[in-house]
């Protein structure tokens, strides 16, 4: 089924429900697209802030400490 379709089923779907049920398929709509919007801001962030040179300097940080520093080591 196409976009469009399901748009076409919804609409006649919420043109036969009463008013108050109407609202929550509004209200849930609504709820989604916040959703969704919400999830594509911040995965838009992380591709920006994954091809940014402003955060290179964590990569090319040094490890301070090695096994060698531990005292003792656990599940090993």
């Amino acid at each position: 089924m196409t976009k469009q379709k399901f748009i076409e089923t919804t609409v006649n779907a919420l043109n036969n429900l009463p008013e108050d049920k109407a609202k929550e398929i509004s209200d849930f709509a609504e709820l989604l697209l916040k959703k969704y919007e919400e999830t594509y801001i911040t995965e838009s962030m992380k591709k920006m802030v994954d091809s940014s040179k402003s955060f290179g300097f964590l990569q090319r940080e040094p490890d301070l400490y090695s096994e060698k520093d531990l005292i003792k080591v656990y599940n090993g």
